[in-house]
């Protein structure tokens, strides 16, 4: 006799705990995507910054200095005016400029360092060699043209993990050089940028207060780091802007009071949204949010302004930037990045290495070492950090012993 066979299929119940394994499976799965991925880009970040640091022992083998921070065109026409800003660029170009030819950027190097031709309005004019004042606004490149280096975004300064791009930023990066535990003068101004001399006391500010391995306007070199290139910070990464109030990529103004004197200007603190601990308050009083769209952190890779391109090592990692009453005057920027817990920073032998938010960093209330009457009495030049393990990893040459780095 022929039997007979029943055909089975899964039943509701079955189907629903296959789907319910299967997802169990996928939640567990995805995070160890992300975190691999992340660990991808961590280490391209790093393989990023390791060639600008070879970039950096290569220009100074071959000027025995490195890249100043602040160097270009000095002149009459300061190059900033909005009638015709294609003049000089006032001594403000940062020294990644000067580091294009040693960081595989050749082509772009041979626009900088040439008079570049734009159109407009049918008319052909010449920005001189070295480029405009890299502060120029995009309004004003609308009506003069554009000069596109300073609007390139160069591949090599830009870390993997940060999501920014596109306007408002003109050229961003993700790495700034460090100037140290006090930021006095580092908006320039040590230079006269008509003259291209020594700007009087400011000068002197600058050579007193700027304690790190690059001075605004000032020549350095490794002769100058007598700590060890082991146990100076040469430059730190930063995070870019994207617009969402983000307490590490858009200044806060204090009020009242001058972050000279108030060391880490911990007034500031106090505008963070305790809700969302890494962005501002959307009501920031007595303190305000301030500084055009154009600028924020990193969105400009040309200039030598510390909300651009450059590092302080006063506020520990991932802190918020604090300063006064306009972005291109005088602000605590400590280093940021999109990475979990920390930062890269490079060290003047070229390692690189990844500091977290956690390191020791003395006490942010002190003041500010320089010789200004702003300053603390007792933060004069020559002494420790006032900013422990951290401010001592910024400074060339305050002979604190680094043993647990």
């Amino acid at each position: 006799m022929r039997s007979q066979k029943s055909l089975r299929g899964f039943t509701l119940v079955e189907l629903l705990v296959v789907i319910a394994i299967i997802g169990v499976l996928v939640g567990l799965l995805l995070p160890a995507v992300q975190a691999a991925r992340e660990a991808a880009r961590r280490m391209s970040c790093s393989n990023n910054f390791k060639q600008i640091g070879l970039g950096l022992h290569n220009y100074h083998s071959t000027y025995n200095q490195l890249p100043t921070q602040g160097s270009g065109t000095k002149g009459p026409d300061a190059g900033k005016a909005a009638s015709d800003p294609r003049g000089n660029n006032r001594l403000e170009l940062s020294a990644l400029v000067g580091l294009m030819p040693f960081i595989e950027q050749q082509a772009l190097w041979e626009q900088i360092s040439n008079p570049f031709q734009v159109v407009v309005s049918g008319t052909t004019k010449t920005y001189d060699a070295m480029g405009p004042w890299p502060n120029t606004s995009l309004t004003n490149y609308g009506t003069q043209g554009t000069y596109d280096p300073w609007v390139t975004n160069v591949p090599s300064l830009r870390c993997p993990s940060d999501p920014g791009q596109g306007l408002p930023a003109q050229g961003r990066t993700n790495y700034a050089v460090c100037a140290g535990d006090s930021c006095d003068t580092s908006f320039g101004g040590a230079l006269n940028r008509l003259s291209g001399q020594p700007n009087g006391t400011t000068y002197d500010r600058a050579k007193a207060s700027m304690r790190g391995a690059f001075i605004v306007q000032i020549k350095t070199g490794f002769r100058d780091c007598l700590d060890g290139l082991s146990n100076t910070i040469f430059a730190g990464e930063i995070t870019t802007d994207l617009g969402d109030q983000d307490k590490r990529t858009q200044i806060m103004d204090q009020n009242p009071g001058n972050i000279i004197s108030l060391g880490g200007n911990l007034g500031c603190r106090q505008s963070i949204d305790p809700q969302r601990p890494q962005f501002w308050s959307s009501t920031p009083a007595p303190n305000v949010l301030f500084a055009s769209a154009e600028e924020r952190r990193g969105y400009k890779w040309a200039s030598l302004l510390p909300i651009y391109t450059q590092m302080f090592t006063i506020l520990p990692p991932n802190a918020e930037l604090c300063g006064n009453s306009n972005a291109v005057s005088i602000v605590v920027a400590p280093p940021s990045s999109r990475h979990q817990g920390g930062v890269h920073v490079l060290m003047g032998d070229g390692a690189v290495k990844f500091v977290t938010d956690s390191i020791e960093a003395g006490n942010p209330g002190l003041g500010q070492v320089g010789i200004h009457a702003l300053h603390d009495a007792a933060a004069r030049p020559g002494i420790e950090s006032p900013y422990g393990l951290w401010g001592a990893l910024g400074t060339r040459a305050s002979k604190e012993i680094i043993s647990d780095f």
